[in-house]
């Protein structure tokens, strides 16, 4: 059995070369990062009870990012000190990854892999799965695959799309056919997952929902922001008991 979804990966894998153009494709992506980043260091500070430490105040927790890209959120958790694996089904994502991370001198373990195939030994304190859970192929032995990887008391953030009639007008219609800000295709509406429905495959895998946050984002300012408004992009995040 696999997660890896082919159409998906060749997908990414096209376009893998602008990962870090931030007036390219993955111009979204950049813009929705910095409210990303921080939303994962303030659960991290209050969960582990985290001191600042020189502006490096995720040393001593490794982390590992599922479905890591081009490494966009990889590198600003390593220079905060965390000791970061990134993986990522598509080869193509990997190469260009730790080209940029060697670039920059930054040291993250990449590897071309899924969850499911067993080939990461390590338990990690923090296991982000985001914008990755719509693109995969079994969510179940997905998230199941990346629970057997946390380590007791270690937490999961997972970031991605609501299934509803918002979600449609906004993610796909707007964000690909009319703003053209994704390429059209990107996104599949009916993969799309709502809250419970996580929340339900949380309570298989004994993982007990922390904390839910919507993201918006705000034409005004052109900036996302955090809301209680979940019927677009939101953020799950839950505890290994």
């Amino acid at each position: 059995m696999t997660t890896i979804n082919q159409e998906e990966i060749q997908k990414f894998s096209r376009i893998a070369d602008e990962w870090w153009d931030a007036k390219g494709k993955f111009k979204p992506l950049h813009r929705f990062n910095p409210i990303r980043i921080k939303y994962i260091i303030d659960k991290c500070t209050v969960h582990f009870n985290l001191k600042n430490n020189n502006n490096r105040i995720l040393s001593g927790l490794k982390f590992l990012d599922i479905g890591c890209g081009g490494g966009l959120v990889s590198e600003p958790l390593t220079r905060l000190g965390a000791s970061v694996t990134g993986i990522d089904a598509s080869s193509r994502n990997i190469q260009v990854a730790k080209i940029h991370a060697k670039k920059n001198n930054l040291k993250i373990k990449y590897l071309n892999t899924s969850p499911e195939k067993k080939e990461i030994q390590d338990k990690f304190d923090v296991i982000l799965n985001l914008e990755v859970i719509e693109h995969v192929e079994n969510v179940d032995l997905f998230l199941r695959s990346a629970t057997e990887l946390l380590k007791k008391n270690g937490i999961m953030f997972v970031a991605t799309i609501n299934r509803t009639f918002e979600s449609y007008i906004k993610a796909i219609v707007g964000a690909e056919y009319i703003l053209r800000w994704l390429p059209i295709g990107t996104h599949d509406w009916q993969k799309f997952l709502t809250p419970a429905e996580i929340e339900e495959k949380f309570n298989k895998l004994n993982l007990n929902k922390l904390d839910l946050t919507g993201l918006k984002f705000n034409v005004f300012s052109n900036n996302w922001t955090k809301s209680e408004d979940c019927s677009v992009n939101y953020i799950l995040l839950a505890k290994k008991n």
